[in-house]
């Protein structure tokens, strides 16, 4: 099937390759309950190795406009920490300190330690994804990134990719949309 966007070899449905995926995110797909299909969620191979962002964007022909970035806060307040995710557009920042600070009702937010990232989401660095996240983390998805026809998200793994519609993004449990979550570089 051809991909939404970008140039790649092969594009199939990600339920149909979950083998390829996280195990967390292979659940939720399994399970899955989104207003979206869940055949419009495509999964695309790519090279490990240029798996970040921008390199990745370039060498398979997305721009960084159709790229989104799941990044891990993790907000204290006191002895408490809560760990978020927010989806945002490879051309902005997640807004960590005002917007996600304030949303999650911590006094001091700082992006995760990549051990905590990786251990509490059960996924590879990389490669994060906000479909398939632990149950109760908050979830704050950029309205640009909830508006965008289909986004390239991480597949839980380093190899690999999902083209993924805005709206199923917006639809994930536990999902808010916020404006102005991203902001520009």
């Amino acid at each position: 099937m051809p991909a939404p966007i970008g140039k790649f070899d092969e594009a199939r449905p990600a339920i149909e390759v979950l083998d390829l995926l996280a195990p967390p995110v292979a659940a939720a797909l399994t399970g899955w309950q989104g207003e979206v299909p869940v055949e419009e969620l495509i999964h695309v191979d790519s090279d490990p190795d240029k798996a970040d962002t921008a390199v990745w964007a370039e060498t398979y022909g997305v721009t960084l406009e159709q790229s989104a970035n799941c990044v891990v806060v993790a907000g204290k307040r006191g002895q408490d920490v809560t760990l978020a995710a927010c989806v945002v557009l490879a051309t902005t920042r997640a807004d960590v300190n005002g917007l996600v600070r304030r949303h999650i009702g911590a006094r001091k937010a700082s992006f995760a330690p990549m051990d905590t990232a990786v251990g509490a989401s059960d996924m590879e660095y990389g490669g994060i994804t906000p479909i398939g996240l632990p149950p109760g983390w908050p979830l704050l998805v950029d309205a640009a990134v909830a508006d965008s026809p289909y986004v390239v998200i991480g597949s839980g793994r380093r190899r690999g990719k999902l083209l993924v519609p805005g709206k199923a993004l917006a639809g994930l449990p536990g999902a808010v949309v916020l404006e102005g979550l991203g902001l520009p570089v």
